[in-house]
């Protein structure tokens, strides 16, 4: 393509409205026809030319695209940009800045991080103690600087950090890039000094073995980028010599490892959306094979666990929402021998347990919350019976927190609502009384002035639709007038959970209704949610965020001519998909690293997650499931109407939505819609999918949305 037409395509120029003034226009990509090929047949695709999938630089004409959008974007929101200022500063202003997390303990010491006044990137420390406290007079150890490792990057992101179990060594992974491609590090915390060895392209999974010098790690493959072989690494050893130890074949499973909760294995959980498989290694014979300890089974999902000599597995077997059992070392495999712990209850779902020497604490579901619930378990058991822990909201998310000692007398658990900061307890296992840890400091933020409730929406299919909501009492008011910030996601089973965020209250302050909706293709109604959200019925993901909008305008929540909805990755395609089924209905709409081209990505397997999400979307080489995908993908049913105001956001080094799917979207609409309402993309050159790395850094783009937003609001 001659780079002339390009330049000319992407030219920004003035247009004057019919009041006088000038308004910028938009850069108008070229179209270039191109065929996207499957068993199903062939489809055009003008915009192809926008992908890229060099790793490392994109071509020319791509990169003056992409910075024409970022200069529309900033000429277009001139207006707006001493309100993204104030809200920057809002929301700057409510963290506390020399902040530092609750220690944790695990093997001889206490383990936490803390920001410095002002620094984007967290310490990571350790004091020694026991499981009562730290020793007063225990040093405090740095383990890794984040300011300091930081420094000079673009980007930088500390992922997993482990220590070996004799204390001597810190492995850890960071990314430099964005891309979710981390290099595996390591320091000796004896000496402090940072071995001269790094192994690049892993993933943020590490386990130490039981001889404190033997590492296992996933090295990424180089096209899913989310899955690949484990490895096995001596400390001080060449990686080429590093030994393969297991490589999937199935592309629809994903590995992870961890080590099991008494460090006597080295787990190995092949993870499907189907079904699963469990391995495992003794951790002091960590060149032995991995044996199986759960075998994969259609249709069954199985994570295990080892403690006090027993495996203690979580398993849909005969329990659509899970249940709870355990299993001699040698009868794991056979289902027949195992012994129920907890049934699986109507209504609730048990999402995830902890293993502690006295007790199990379980990680459930009910009524579209999170809760906590503790049993007894084991040869001498810390509580004489099972205890839930209290909520203090009508709409919460409790969940278990970092739990790293078994030999802990309680168990740690994260709780907030839409109107409740983050906060962590200590549960005593004992009793179930409760401890204040730490709650998230906000600075200016009076929780009385704020109030939250859970609503029930009807869909068109007879279902009830949880709807959590949050508003400032002083500055709404329940008479149909108020502006509302409408969010959802609802994919891959993960629930969209009340949470607090510090951010929104910029949003009550000023009078917006902030409401979640929890759709179908989450899991916040249990495992019937999720699976009535997925595959060929994807489609009631959308309608019910449409209907969840339809009665908070109905029962008069907010104005029918101010919702503004907002989702992001696959709650951008959630977003996408609405905004072509019923644009009237809002008056802006935000898509965060939106996969909005789903039928294209779902065809090529180069792209990464592609095959391992056939179980999610379905795959489209088969003629039912390309024709279902077909009938809601966002960029394929982009028609000639009228759609609400929107705003894109990418970033040019997403590993899991490629920019493209955005860079596409943006410019097939911009061709195709009959309105006049803004339409923004902003392009993060240097982030991928989570954007930027550093806390305050990552406030820009929310002041854009908020900004945004509360403009067309007024």
């Amino acid at each position: 393509m001659p780079a002339q037409f390009i330049a000319f395509t992407l030219a920004l120029g003035v247009a004057v409205a019919g009041d006088g003034a000038s308004r910028p226009t938009p850069p108008v990509a070229a179209r270039i026809a191109h065929t996207v090929h499957s068993p199903q047949g062939d489809r055009l695709d003008e915009y192809y030319w926008l992908r890229d999938d060099n790793p490392k630089a994109k071509r020319a004409e791509i990169v003056e695209y992409l910075a024409a959008e970022n200069s529309y974007t900033a000429a277009a929101t001139a207006d707006i940009a001493s309100l993204e200022q104030e809200l920057l500063k809002e929301m700057r202003g409510r963290i506390k800045e020399d902040d530092s997390s609750p220690p944790d303990y695990d093997n001889g010491y206490w383990y936490s991080t803390r920001f410095e006044q002002g620094a984007e990137y967290p310490i990571h420390q350790r004091q020694s103690g026991n499981p009562d406290g730290v020793t007063p007079a225990a040093p405090v150890e740095v383990l890794l600087d984040g300011p300091v490792l930081a420094r000079g990057k673009r980007f930088y992101s500390i992922g997993a950090t482990e220590v070996s179990p004799d204390n001597q060594w810190l492995a850890w992974t960071d990314d430099e890039s964005g891309r979710r491609i981390s290099a595996l590090r390591f320091k000796n915390l004896k000496t402090g000094v940072v071995a001269e060895e790094s192994i690049p392209g892993v993933l943020e999974s590490i386990v130490w073995a039981g001889d404190s010098r033997t590492v296992f790690y996933i090295r990424q493959d180089p096209v899913l980028l989310q899955s690949g072989p484990i490895y096995r690494h001596q400390v001080g050893s060449l990686a080429a010599s590093d030994a393969l130890v297991y490589n999937e074949a199935d592309p629809t499973l994903i590995a992870g490892i961890e080590a099991s909760r008494d460090h006597d294995w080295i787990l190995i959980q092949m993870e499907g959306f189907d079904y699963t498989e469990l391995r495992a290694i003794p951790a002091k014979e960590p060149t032995r094979a991995p044996q199986v300890i759960l075998p994969r089974t259609p249709g069954v999902r199985s994570y295990g666990d080892f403690a006090n000599g027993r495996w203690v597995i979580r398993t849909n077997l005969g329990a659509r929402d899970f249940k709870l059992v355990e299993a001699s070392p040698d009868a794991s495999a056979d289902c027949t021998k195992w012994r129920t712990l907890v049934e699986s209850r109507p209504a609730t779902s048990l999402d995830e347990f902890e293993l502690f020497d006295g007790a199990i604490a379980l990680g459930e579901r009910a009524n579209a919350n999170a809760t906590v619930r503790v049993i007894p378990w084991g040869p001498t058991p810390r509580c004489a019976a099972e205890f839930a822990v209290a909520a203090n909201d009508p709409a919460f998310s409790m969940t278990l927190g970092t739990n790293l000692d078994p030999s802990m007398k309680s168990v740690r658990v994260n709780y907030t609502s839409m109107v409740t900061p983050r906060t962590v307890w200590d549960v005593a296992l004992a009793s179930g009384a409760r401890v204040v840890r730490k709650v998230q400091p906000v600075v200016g933020y009076d929780a009385n002035l704020y109030e939250a409730a859970r609503l029930w929406a009807p869909s068109r299919d007879g279902k009830r639709i949880p709807i959590s909501i949050a508003w400032r009492k002083d500055r709404w008011a329940h008479d149909g007038s108020a502006p509302i910030y409408q969010e959802g996601y609802g994919a891959y089973g993960l629930s969209s959970d009340a949470e607090f965020s510090s951010n929104q209250v910029s949003l009550l302050n000023r009078g917006f209704l902030v409401a979640t909706a929890h759709v179908r293709g989450g899991a916040d109604l249990g495992q019937e949610w999720y699976e009535d959200g997925r595959l060929s019925h994807k489609m009631n993901s959308f309608n019910d965020f449409i209907d969840a909008t339809e009665y908070l305008v109905r029962q008069r929540y907010g104005a029918a001519n101010k919702v503004f909805a907002v989702g992001g990755s696959a709650g951008g395609l959630l977003m996408g998909a609405v905004a072509n089924m019923a644009p009237q209905l809002y008056r802006g709409i935000a898509l965060h690293v939106p996969f909005v081209d789903a039928l294209t990505t779902m065809l090529d397997e180069t792209i990464p997650l592609t095959s391992n999400e056939w179980t999610q979307w379905g795959d489209p080489r088969e003629k039912e499931a390309y024709e279902y995908i077909g009938s809601y993908s966002p960029y394929d049913n982009i028609e000639r109407k009228a759609y609400p105001a929107m705003l894109v956001t990418t970033g040019l080094w997403d590993s899991q939505v490629q920019y493209y799917e955005p860079a596409k979207y943006v410019a097939r609409m911009r061709a195709m819609r009959t309105d006049a309402n803004p339409l923004l993309m902003r392009v993060n050159m240097g982030a991928g999918h989570g954007g930027d790395s550093g806390r305050f850094e990552r406030l820009k783009q929310v002041a854009l949305e908020y900004a945004f937003f509360i403009d067309l609001a007024k």
